[in-house]
């Protein structure tokens, strides 16, 4: 039934749409057998062109993505408050709040090895077992200028744990000192180091051979040089008997007897790995002085003393019944004063004679008084 309807309503079309350029296959042309999948296939018309989609390449072969038709549509993220921008959430593992510094490694810091030092007087002397002072110090020199002090030892043999690097050395043997470079390679190291220092012993007699009381005896060390502005201290205030430490050389030594003008100099030298021995002589005196009404008599208090030179300059001033000093041999004016009295005596100091000089009351003098002092 439903062909018959099919073969009608292609009778009642118009022919001119039959006579169309492009022809249309109709029902009729493929006969009943293209309807039921006849295993032949139908020969094309003579008007039947090549159709527009055998020219066209598959999108697969030029690697063009295919069409699709769009399935479904994708969500956009919102902003959840309008004008703020969502920040995504990012996982991050745990950093420090600062950069690491650039530190060195305890590998770095950790030495190899020891610096072993040991100290000598000489070459060839026997190791010092005491009074040493090893002073370690970085050869860079830091912030004020100075280097910075690394390490330091009081021991006989000085055991450094440094790490490798340069470093200047002071080692002190009393007075004596030296200062030395050392470049430690990190490598096991003993160095000797050879101080060339002796040992200075100082006394003093006066010129008789007679001793001198060890109070009243100093001594001080200077450089050795041509002039006394030029020379500098070494050692001040240095007891009798007592072993001064210095590097070899030839040092000025002064000699104080007393503190007032009883002193001597010498040059002296010192040799590497000794202790040289010195004594010098003083030509003074020890003098006390006393007021008195008669010989012998009682010294009267509340004096004021004053020794000078025969020239008139002041050597010394005091206040006292019987004051003492040590003068150097010479001659000399005392001059005492006792209330609102001067009295005055010319006497001379002989090397060795500790006398007592009296100055009698009988002796008015006619001194002024810029020549009486308060005293000190």
């Amino acid at each position: 039934m439903r062909v018959l309807m099919a073969v009608g309503i292609a009778l009642w079309m118009p022919a001119s749409a039959a006579a169309q350029d492009i022809p249309i296959p109709s029902l009729l042309d493929r006969g009943t057998r293209g309807l039921f999948g006849s295993d032949k296939e139908r020969e094309p018309g003579a008007y039947v062109s090549p159709s527009a989609a055998d020219l066209v390449p598959d999108a697969a072969d030029v690697g063009a993505p295919s069409l699709r038709s769009l399935q479904r549509f994708d969500p956009i993220a919102l902003p959840v408050e309008p004008g703020k921008l969502r920040v995504p959430s990012i996982d991050l593992p745990g950093l420090p709040a600062y950069a690491p510094q650039n530190m060195p490694s305890q590998d770095m810091i950790r030495s190899r090895a020891t610096l072993t030092l040991e100290a000598r007087l000489t070459e060839d002397g026997e190791s010092i077992p005491h009074g040493l002072i090893w002073r370690l110090f970085s050869a860079i020199p830091g912030l004020d200028g100075r280097p910075s002090l690394i390490a330091s030892s009081e021991s006989n043999i000085a055991n450094f744990e440094v790490p490798t690097g340069s470093y200047i050395l002071h080692v002190a043997f009393g007075r004596a000192g030296l200062v030395r470079r050392i470049d430690f390679t990190g490598v096991k190291t003993r160095e000797v180091v050879v101080l060339d220092a002796g040992g200075l012993r100082l006394d003093a007699l006066v010129s008789d051979g007679s001793e001198i009381d060890a109070g009243k005896l100093t001594f001080d060390i200077y450089t050795d040089a041509e002039t006394e502005s030029e020379r500098n201290l070494v050692a001040g205030d240095i007891p009798a008997s007592k072993i001064v430490r210095l590097n070899a050389g030839t040092y000025h030594v002064v000699s104080n007897y007393g503190s007032i003008n009883a002193l001597v100099r010498a040059d002296i030298r010192v040799e590497a790995g000794k202790v040289t021995d010195a004594t010098l002589q003083h030509r003074a005196a020890l003098m006390t002085m006393k007021l008195v009404r008669e010989p012998g008599g009682e010294a009267l208090a509340d004096t004021a003393w004053s020794v000078t030179t025969a020239s008139g300059d002041i050597v010394r001033q005091s206040v006292g019944a019987f004051p003492s000093m040590v003068l150097a041999e010479g001659e000399y004016v005392l001059i005492a004063k006792n209330r609102d009295k001067v009295y005055q005596r010319i006497f001379e100091v002989q090397s060795g004679q500790n006398v007592d000089v009296e100055v009698l009351t009988s002796s008015l003098s006619e001194a002024p008084d810029a020549l009486i002092g308060s005293g000190d």
